[in-house]
C-alpha cells in the first residue's frame, strides 16, 4: 500500500518462519510520547505515505503534537477495518450503502 518510507520505519517480523511487514513508531522522533491512540494514528501515516495524499510533514506534525496548542494541520486516516457492534454497524452499513448511491447519482 506505502509507496514511501521517509523515516525507514518500514520493517518485518519474522514470528515461526511467517514474514510480517511493520512500521516501527520510533523511527520517527517525538512518537514515544504520544499517547496510544495517536500512536494507532502515526502508525497508520507511515503505513499509507504516497507523499501525495499523506506526506512526511503530516506524519512530523502528528509526531510533533501539543495537547495546549490550536490545531493546524489536517491529517488523513484510511483505515483498512472497522469494527463495530452488530446494533450499530448494520446502520452504519445501510447509511454507506445510501451514501454511496446518493454519490452516483450526483455523477
Amino acid at each position: 500500500m506505502s509507496s514511501m518510507d521517509s523515516f525507514g520505519a518500514k520493517g518485518t517480523l519474522d514470528v515461526a518462519g511467517v514474514r510480517y511487514e511493520v512500521f516501527r513508531l520510533d523511527a520517527v522522533e517525538g512518537s514515544g510520547k504520544l499517547p496510544y491512540s495517536l500512536k494507532v494514528l502515526l502508525e497508520n501515516l507511515l503505513r499509507t505515505e504516497d507523499g501525495a495524499n499523506i506526506t512526511a510533514d503530516h506524519v512530523r506534525a502528528l509526531a510533533s503534537w501539543d495537547p495546549e496548542a490550536e490545531p493546524d494541520t489536517e491529517i488523513q486516516f484510511t483505515p483498512a477495518r472497522v469494527i463495530m457492534q452488530d446494533f450499530t454497524g448494520v446502520p452504519c452499513v445501510v447509511d454507506l450503502a445510501t451514501m454511496r448511491e446518493a454519490v452516483v447519482e450526483l455523477g
